[in-house]
């Protein structure tokens, strides 16, 4: 698939990226700004968001806004109160990168930990549940909106040791396939990307011995990113796409 679009792509467009202090949604929200978005970046490490939001004031890229949320402890009111300050801030809201993941313990499915797991499903799937019933509204006034899940390959086809994540991805797909049918004759774009292995923290944890000069960095997989945000990529809708030909 062709993923070219135009310089400023994404003008005058606000998108809220999870997870925007370091890794793939630091990239996201730096590339999303250079091709004119104004990005919100939500995360739970005010230092880290600080520092992507000076990269992308150095950039010359349109001034972005932090919210800081640890997604692990956020209510379905602290969703609601986040959504209505983008609407008092900007007034509308055009994307979603659901990027921010917890990856858990690799381990037998018979040692996974209750506790592990409860918290890897409360911020890979319950707290996106929660933060897109409280955009919806937000993004329903949008002439061309977007929601983006990531997912894994794990998250289609089960793998030993993977367990908790990947439940939790396959639960993300299956979120996204179900808002996809029910948002089919709307204004809203719903899809997935699998970034494959990335040269991110979480690559490094899940595979300590591998050699990250082998892998694709997150700017290496942007131009996925930056189409399915795109008006470029309108007729894409309910597809998880791989960001890479191999994982």
């Amino acid at each position: 698939m062709n993923y070219s679009v135009s310089s400023n792509t994404l003008k005058d467009r606000v998108i809220l990226v999870t997870g925007a202090g370091d890794g793939i949604g630091k990239q996201a929200a730096i590339s999303y700004a250079q091709y004119g978005a104004t990005v919100i970046l939500l995360g739970r490490t005010v230092r880290k968001l600080e520092q992507t939001y000076d990269e992308i004031v150095s950039l010359d890229a349109p001034k972005p806004a932090i919210i800081p949320l640890d997604l692990h402890g956020a209510t379905q009111q602290d969703y609601r109160d986040m959504a209505q300050t983008i609407r008092d801030q900007f007034g509308h809201l055009d994307g979603v990168l659901h990027n921010a993941s917890l990856l858990g313990t690799l381990c037998p499915f018979e040692q996974i930990e209750l506790s592990t797991y409860d918290d890897v499903m409360q911020v890979n799937v319950r707290s996106q549940l929660m933060m897109t019933q409280a955009l919806l509204p937000l993004l329903h006034q949008s002439d061309d909106a977007r929601i983006v899940f990531t997912s894994s390959t794990v998250g289609h086809q089960g793998r030993a040791y993977w367990g908790t994540y990947a439940i939790s991805k396959f639960a993300t797909e299956g979120m996204m396939q179900i808002l996809a049918d029910e948002l089919s004759e709307t204004n809203i774009r719903v899809n997935a990307i699998n970034p494959g292995g990335t040269r991110t923290g979480m690559r490094a944890q899940a595979f300590p011995a591998e050699d990250p000069e082998t892998l694709k960095t997150p700017f290496d997989i942007m131009p996925l990113y930056i189409y399915l945000m795109a008006p470029e990529g309108q007729a894409v809708h309910g597809e998880c796409i791989a960001a890479q030909t191999k994982d």
